[in-house]
């Protein structure tokens, strides 16, 4: 049977993990670190994980993955106009993104790029984060009367230019780069009206 401090030690190791490869990587990231900073002992990190660091790995991007989408749900929803909604929703990444002095971009891009070709079960696990995301998006459009494959075209693009966006942003830690892409995105949305 599964204790309540066995569910808080899992969950606070799956978000030291999420938070650690969102700023340095998979590679750069190791098990003794994540115990740290989960306040956990190396031997509770096994315990749950017994895959090691790829198991982890794969449920630190699964929970990227649900706290990403939980904040385009909460986001996308707030504006009654959904080209309004991709303004809020790439000002609130600036945001997010200038707080955290630059540091906390996508949770999983790093690691995605990094399992590529080498960690197919991290690599799938990104992947269905991604389509995870184009879902909420879609969703949230059709909601707004698009077309259904519309909705699903738009909210790649949607997806994609706020990734492109966001690391853009981290490398100049400027604002700009997402601000021009809410903007741009809110037009493109417009223009399918």
């Amino acid at each position: 049977m599964t204790t309540t401090h066995e569910l808080g030690t899992r969950e606070r190791i799956v978000r030291a993990t999420s938070r650690l490869m969102q700023r340095r990587g998979y590679e750069a990231t190791g098990l003794k670190q994540i115990s740290q900073e989960a306040r956990a002992t190396l031997g509770s990190v096994y315990h749950f994980f017994p895959g090691g660091k790829a198991e982890l790995a794969v449920a630190a991007v699964r929970h990227g993955d649900e706290e990403f989408a939980a904040f385009l749900r909460e986001v996308l929803d707030e504006a009654d106009d959904p080209a309004q909604a991709m303004i809020v929703c790439a000002e609130r990444l600036a945001q997010g993104l200038s707080d955290s002095g630059w540091l906390d971009g996508c949770p999983i891009t790093t690691t995605a790029l990094e399992s590529s070709g080498r960690a197919p079960d991290i690599q799938r696990a990104a992947d269905e984060a991604f389509a995870h995301w184009r879902a909420v998006v879609a969703a949230r459009l059709r909601r707004s009367g698009f077309a259904g494959d519309v909705a699903a075209d738009l909210a790649h693009t949607v997806v994609n230019t706020l990734e492109g966006a966001e690391m853009s942003a981290q490398v100049s830690q400027s604002r700009t780069p997402l601000l021009v892409a809410g903007r741009h995105l809110a037009r493109l949305i417009d223009s399918y009206r």
